[in-house]
């Protein structure tokens, strides 16, 4: 999606395109086949959903045809990791690209690690102190249990987000939040989780074995073969 002129563009294409995306399921198995993906064009011609899809079915709120229901549909199936991944927007990452992000991003710290070498934030543990293994946590639930409420912590937003970049967490569902009734009420919101509760800690801390650097190094190399086009700076920024 892109801004031309103060009018938002959607980079679609048709329906009868070969490399039309028409479900979630073609999504999935397109995420596969490509390693990961950014849910919007970002600078590199066809590195996006936005770029395998029909303009029109966007945001029409039907789970067969709307590629912004699919990717509540891809977060809660555990095939595929969603999430802000991709300068600081979202993408999915496949679970065979999985580990060598966690390697990169991580630094081949997990997050208690990072905080005894002092790394992490104090603002960034409040967040993380609040999962473990098997925890879900509506977006609003984990910012009142992480203090960032009224007159607490600043800038929640950015914290979750750069948590997620570093793979610590990921988006598990969008959910609607329950009244005193038990009763479904709103817009659906986001659910977190550690990306070790979807696909196990084993997958995740799979290419620890190698330095951070070589993870990083085959991400990169795979983009370059992808996109032949693309530039350092482009893969840089994302």
């Amino acid at each position: 999606m892109g801004n031309e002129n103060g009018t938002w563009i959607m980079r679609g294409v048709p329906a009868d395109d070969p490399g039309c995306l028409h479900t979630a399921d073609e999504l999935i198995a397109y995420i596969d086949e490509v390693g990961f993906l950014p849910l919007f064009a970002n600078g590199v011609p066809g590195f996006s959903v936005e770029e395998h899809t029909e303009v029109g079915y966007w945001w029409g709120g039907d789970p067969k045809h709307d590629p912004w229901e699919w990717r509540a549909i891809l977060a809660r199936s555990g095939r595929v990791a969603y999430g802000k991944f991709f300068d600081n927007k979202a993408g999915f990452i496949s679970k065979e690209w999985l580990p060598y992000f966690a390697n990169h991003r991580r630094d081949g710290y997990d997050f208690d690690s990072l905080w005894d070498d002092e790394k992490a934030t104090f603002r960034q543990k409040r967040i993380m102190d609040q999962f473990g293994p098997d925890t879900e946590l509506f977006s609003n639930e984990l910012k009142l249990k992480a203090g960032y409420g009224k007159g607490g912590e600043p800038n929640f937003e950015g914290m979750v987000t750069g948590l997620q970049m570093d793979l610590y967490l990921c988006v598990r569902d969008f959910r609607q939040r329950l009244n005193k009734q038990g009763l479904p009420y709103g817009w659906a919101i986001a659910v977190y989780c550690m990306p070790e509760h979807l696909f196990g800690y084993d997958l995740m801390s799979a290419a620890y074995g190698e330095a951070p650097s070589v993870s990083r190094e085959r991400i990169l190399e795979h983009m370059r073969r992808l996109y032949p086009g693309v530039t350092d700076a482009q893969l840089e920024k994302l």
